[in-house]
């Protein structure tokens, strides 16, 4: 494996000779492998540890074998020790994205604080097949399915052209110690129940399928650096810029292109649109009909359509420092202490006062609010609740919220948020209602 791996590197990533790397290593066996391997290279790397307090005891022990291999190999090392749950429940994530978002954070930290050139990802070709499989299953154009990248910004991925097995086998010819995650026994996680259950069967359908998909997926890559490129030659004749930020797009243009559905899907993939009969709807419609996503507006103007980013009334916040309250702008609110909850109604909610932060907040809707609304699991996006209230763009544009701080305590009048509700444990309850 190891004269493979060198000539794949002098191949695709002959600068790393010369760069400062900073290679990522969790204690499971591929990125011992991949620790093990740059030290057969002789180039200097930086090692980064993220211990995410998951496993208790077992993520400690990674923890101490990844720094004794370091010290060993004499490559400096990084370790840092995450609150991983509660970090997910302030950002509303699921444990493996709130891990992500952590650790690939950490890590442009460090290569700034250490001018520290590349990132370095054990990821090899079996991770290339179950995020193939993963996007499939959610539903994915071209660049799902063209699989993850070998450079990605400042990050190198140079074990994806090998195969766990590959990998597993050489960590067992040079006795390399690595430490196996309890956790990826697991099939809560779709990634596990793929990687346990799909995948062997797909590869007792083709003994060859693992090194058929990568020539695949090869061949995808490509088609999606041609489309790319289409794509970008059509955008530069179509989107005329009118104003700052604000393109001019013809209809008649438009109408030409075939297929219209797939050239609508790349063109407006990036502002944020998923609506796409919406979309080809908008063509026909008449002046002044418009659709929105969650950043940008595009209206249809005469023959053409207008994209303009969102810009919602950000100077009109009203911040209240006192409770209980009585809030006379922009609407009619009331908030006062009561001992137990009675009437109910769209137009009260009841809400732990120990919950809260002031100054409370009413102001509009801003990109990327969500909140957990009251009777349902996780969290929900402003946008995706006004959709399925069937709001036009006028409700949008005139619903108000109350905040604490930047959690959406309410969508006034609609539904209140969850994580401010009244339990068993609350000693203080506040009656907050919407007065006509």
């Amino acid at each position: 494996m190891f004269s493979e791996f060198k000539h794949h590197i002098l191949k695709t990533f002959p600068d790393v000779f010369q760069k400062k790397l900073l290679l990522a290593v969790s204690g499971g066996v591929d990125s011992m492998v991949l620790l093990h391997l740059f030290k057969q290279l002789h180039v200097k790397v930086y090692v980064a540890h993220c211990n995410f307090q998951l496993r208790g005891e077992e993520s400690d022990g990674d923890e101490k074998q990844v720094k004794e291999v370091a010290e060993f190999y004499d490559f400096p090392f990084f370790t840092v020790r995450f609150d991983t749950l509660q970090y997910a429940n302030e950002k509303g994530l699921n444990t493996q994205l709130a891990a992500r978002e952590l650790r690939y954070n950490w890590f442009y930290e460090l290569c700034e604080a250490h001018y520290l050139d590349t990132i370095v990802i054990a990821h090899h070709a079996n991770d290339r097949l179950e995020t193939f499989l993963i996007n499939l299953s959610r539903g994915t154009g071209i660049e799902g399915l063209s699989g993850i990248p070998e450079v990605n910004n400042k990050v190198i991925r140079p074990l994806l052209p090998f195969s766990r097995e590959t990998i597993l086998t050489y960590a067992k010819e040079q006795s390399i110690k690595w430490r196996d995650d309890s956790s990826n026994a697991s099939d809560k996680y779709l990634r596990n129940n793929i990687r346990h259950h799909i995948v062997p069967l797909l590869e007792e359908l083709h003994p060859n399928f693992l090194n058929n998909f990568i020539k695949t997926q090869t061949f995808l890559t490509g088609t999606k650096e041609i489309l790319e490129t289409q794509i970008a030659e059509v955008k530069a004749r179509l989107f005329v810029k009118e104003e700052e930020d604000v393109f001019k797009i013809s209809i008649a243009f438009l109408q030409d292109l075939t297929p219209l559905s797939a050239y609508l899907y790349e063109l407006f993939k990036g502002y944020g649109f998923t609506a796409w009969k919406d979309l080809e709807n908008l063509l026909k419609g008449e002046t002044g009909k418009k659709i929105v996503s969650d950043s940008h507006e595009l209206s249809k103007h005469q023959n053409n359509l207008l994209l303009r980013p969102l810009s919602y009334e950000s100077e009109v916040v009203y911040s209240f420092n006192k409770l209980p309250s009585i809030i006379n702008e922009p609407l009619n609110l009331t908030i006062e202490m009561v001992n137990e909850m009675q009437e109910r109604g769209e137009s009260i909610i009841y809400v732990d006062r120990e919950k809260l932060n002031l100054p409370l907040i009413v102001r509009k809707r801003e990109n990327g609010d969500y909140f957990y609304p009251f009777g349902m699991r996780g969290k929900k996006k402003v946008s995706k609740f006004y959709k399925d209230e069937k709001y036009s763009v006028i409700d949008k544009d005139t619903q108000w919220l109350l905040c604490s701080g930047t959690d959406i305590i309410w969508i006034i009048g609609k539904r209140a948020d969850q994580r401010f509700s009244v339990t068993n444990i609350t000693t203080s309850i506040l009656k907050i209602q919407l007065q006509s």
